[in-house]
């Protein structure tokens, strides 16, 4: 996938009204999942061949921008698999995730989406039917009686459309912050 920030190539379509819709819907219902908790139900919504990507970021002078988000392989906060990303979730529910118990109270907030047809000369492995959408995000943590975080970014999802429903079978997610001020990282986005 290129680069997060990258705009949309002059081959990829926009998406219908109603393709757009649909979209939004599926981040709604995936806020509301992760919201409630519902980690399981969630891990649902991604394809088989997942790859869930965060880089970390650095600040560099504008003539280095190119630089200021790690490329794969190097340093990320997320670098997952759907495997893995289950392995997560059933360490939640163990009760051994100590950073998560008690639990988090999470608010996921989804806006700017933008939704574009795979261009498949460029995304190997895609159909047209499949979608690239970019959206920005903001998710709010509170946990114990003090702890607060905010967390804003964008993300940039290849979606698979499947016979029965669209799965997200790539994620980059890219963080506005280059340095956390959260305690830990036990988010999901």
């Amino acid at each position: 996938m290129e680069s997060p920030q990258s705009t949309a190539s002059p081959s990829e379509r926009p998406a219908d009204r109603d393709t757009h819709f649909e979209v939004e819907q599926f981040y709604y219902r995936e806020a509301g999942l992760l919201d409630d908790g519902r980690y399981a139900d969630w891990l649902e919504l991604f394809a088989d061949d997942l790859e869930y990507w965060m880089p970390t970021r650095t600040n560099r002078l504008r003539r280095q921008q190119a630089l200021s988000i790690a490329a794969r392989g190097e340093a990320a906060y997320y670098d997952e698999t759907k495997e893995s990303l289950a392995w997560r979730i059933r360490r939640f529910d163990s009760g051994m995730a100590w950073a998560e118990d008690p639990p988090s109270r999470t608010r996921h907030v989804v806006s700017n989406v933008v939704v574009h047809h795979v261009d498949t000369a460029r995304t190997p492995g895609f159909a047209e039917r499949d979608l690239v959408a970019r959206s920005a995000f903001l998710v709010y943590r509170n946990r114990l009686e003090r702890d607060e975080n905010v967390f804003v970014g964008s993300r940039t999802d290849l979606l698979r459309r499947t016979e029965r429903r669209l799965l997200v079978a790539r994620r980059t997610i890219l963080l506005d912050q280059s340095v956390l001020q959260s305690k830990n990282i036990s988010t999901f986005f």
